[in-house]
C-alpha cells in the first residue's frame, strides 16, 4: 500500500483508535506475525486452531500497528485498532485501496485454468502495460486483500484471481476487486461436494459480475455446457464467448502441436490470426483465447499478443527432460477436467518410447466422486498411453474405467508414494514421458521431485 496512515484506515474500517499516532503510515498487512515490522499492519486471524491476537504484542514491540476484535482496551506506543472482524477490516482496507488506484482491473474466475488464463492475460497484457497480477495462490478472502495491498500507483493494469470454495465467496471477492472484466473459466466439478450441483457453481462463478465497474464485460468459455446454456440469461453485462465452437465470437481452428508449441487460427471481429503459444494442450489454446480477447479490449493487438505468448512461461504444468525421459509435472491440484487436459497433453507427444500416466485420487468431489474418477479412467483407455502408475483409493474407480474399455494399458497399483517412486525410478527409460496428477492432497509434488 502507498499514502496509507492510519487515520485512512480508521476511516475504511470505521474502527476505534485505542492507542498509538493515527498519522503513522503503514505500507503492508501483515498475517505471520513474524514478519512484523514498523510499517505494517498486523491482522491478528482467529483460524480453527490457533487465535493470532496472542502474537499481538510481540508485533506491536517489533514497530507494527494491529487491528484487534478481542480488546476495547489496549496500552502501547504504536497503533492499536478495534474492530468487530479482523478479516473484514482488512478487506474494508483492500476496498478503500483499491477505489484510490485509479487503473482497470481484470478478474479470472472459474472451476479449471484459472491460474494459467490470469498468467496468460498478463503476459498479454505486459505487451503494452506495465500490469500487475495475483502472486501464486492468493485467490481466497485473505488472499485478494494481501494481493491489491501489494499494488502500486506505478502499475497501469492489474489481473485478479479470485477462488471459491462455497456459496457467496466469489460475492465478496468481486465487491472487493471491483473490476473493469471478469473473465469465467469453465464451470466444472471442483467443490461440488460444498455446492452441490453444478448449477449452483455456476451461478457462483457467475456472481463474479457482481462487482463489475458499470461498463464493465464478461468472457467466458463458450465451449463449457454450463456457460453456453446459462451465461446468457445469468449475464447483464456485454458479454463475448471464446472457444473452438461456432458459437464463439473468439475462435480457434487449425490447431496443430510442434516441439513444445501449439499453433492455431484465431478468428476474431471478422479477422483471421495465426497464433503460437509457447505451452502445450488444447485448453490452453482455449486461456489464450481469453487473454487474445481481454488483450483486444484493452488495445493489444492479436499480432502482439501472439508475440507475448510465444515467451509465455507459467507455474502450474512444468515439462522438463530428466535422465533421458520427459517429465510432465501438473501436480498442483486435480479435477475431472484438469486431468483429462493432463492426459491429452501426454496423448499428443510424437516420438515417446512409452507414454506413463501416475494418477493419483481427486478430492473434494462429493457423492459423485467414484463416476467422476471412472469417467478420466474411460478417457484414458482412449488415448495412445501405455501405463498407468496409480496411488490412493479413489483412483481404483479409474483403473476401473481403464480396465473395461482398454485392457492393453498396463496397470500398476502402489500403497503409498514412496513405493511408487521406487518403481518409477527403476520403469522409466530414455524416450519415455511420464505424466504425474493428482490433488495437492496427495502429495505427487514429492514423486515430481525424486524423478
Amino acid at each position: 500500500m502507498e499514502n496509507i496512515t492510519i487515520k485512512d484506515i480508521l476511516a475504511a474500517t470505521g474502527g476505534t483508535l485505542l492507542c498509538g499516532d493515527e498519522k503513522k503510515v503503514i505500507t503492508h498487512f501483515c498475517i505471520d506475525s513474524r514478519q512484523a515490522d514498523a510499517t505494517s499492519l498486523f491482522v491478528p486471524i482467529i483460524g480453527e486452531r490457533v487465535d493470532a491476537h496472542k502474537f499481538m504484542a510481540g508485533t506491536l514491540d517489533a514497530g507494527a500497528a494491529s487491528l484487534t476484535q478481542e480488546h476495547d482496551v489496549y496500552k502501547h506506543e504504536q497503533p492499536v485498532i478495534a474492530v468487530s472482524d479482523t478479516v473484514k477490516a482488512m478487506q474494508d482496507l483492500a476496498v478503500y485501496y483499491r477505489n484510490r488506484m485509479d487503473l482497470p482491473i481484470i478478474a479470472v474466475t472459474g472451476s479449471v485454468g484459472k491460474t494459467t488464463t490470469r498468467e496468460m492475460i498478463t503476459c498479454v497484457l505486459k505487451g503494452g502495460f506495465h500490469a500487475f497480477e495475483t502472486s501464486g495462490n492468493q485467490n481466497s478472502q485473505i488472499g485478494v486483500p494481501l494481493t491489491i495491498d501489494q499494488m502500486s500507483y506505478s502499475d497501469e493494469i492489474a489481473v485478479l484471481e479470485l477462488g471459491m470454495s462455497e456459496r457467496g465467496q466469489i460475492n465478496i471477492l468481486t465487491n472487493i476487486a471491483q473490476p473493469n472484466v471478469a473473465v469465467v473459466t469453465n464451470v466444472g466439478v471442483a467443490h461440488i461436494e460444498q455446492l452441490k450441483t453444478r448449477e449452483n457453481i455456476c451461478a457462483e462463478k457467475m456472481d463474479i459480475q457482481n462487482g463489475l465497474k458499470d461498463d464493465g464485460m464478461l468472457f467466458m468459455n463458450g465451449d463449457n455446457d454450463m456457460l453456453a446454456k446459462y451465461a446468457p440469461e445469468l449475464a447483464r453485462f456485454p458479454y463475448r464467448f471464446y472457444g473452438f465452437g461456432a458459437n464463439c465470437d473468439i475462435r480457434a481452428t487449425n490447431v496443430t502441436e510442434e516441439n513444445g508449441y501449439t499453433s492455431f487460427l484465431c478468428h476474431m471481429d471478422g479477422r483471421c490470426y495465426p497464433v503460437t503459444i509457447n505451452t502445450l494442450g488444447r485448453h490452453n489454446v482455449l486461456n489464450a483465447l481469453a487473454a487474445i480477447g481481454v488483450g483486444a479490449r484493452y488495445g493489444i493487438s492479436v499480432e502482439t499478443a501472439s508475440r507475448q505468448l510465444m515467451h509465455f512461461k507459467g507455474q502450474r504444468q512444468d515439462i522438463r527432460e530428466s535422465n533421458g525421459y520427459t517429465v510432465i509435472d501438473d501436480t498442483y491440484n486435480a479435477s475431472p477436467d484438469s486431468m483429462k487436459a493432463a492426459l491429452s497433453i501426454l496423448d499428443t507427444m510424437k516420438e515417446k518410447n512409452r507414454k506413463v500416466a501416475v494418477l493419483a485420487d481427486m478430492l473434494e468431489l462429493g457423492d459423485h466422486s467414484p463416476a467422476y474418477h471412472k469417467e478420466v479412467g474411460q478417457y484414458l483407455a482412449s488415448t495412445s498411453i501405455t501405463h498407468l502408475f496409480a496411488v490412493g483409493n479413489l483412483i481404483d474407480h479409474t483403473i476401473e474405467g481403464v480396465q473395461e474399455t482398454n485392457s492393453d494399458i498396463v496397470i500398476r497399483k502402489f500403497e503409498d508414494n514412496k513405493t511408487l517412486t521406487a518403481a518409477l525410478k527403476d520403469f522409466l527409460q530414455e524416450g519415455d514421458a511420464v505424466l504425474l496428477k493428482g490433488s495437492n492432497g496427495m502429495k505427487l509434488k514429492e514423486v515430481a521431485k525424486q524423478l
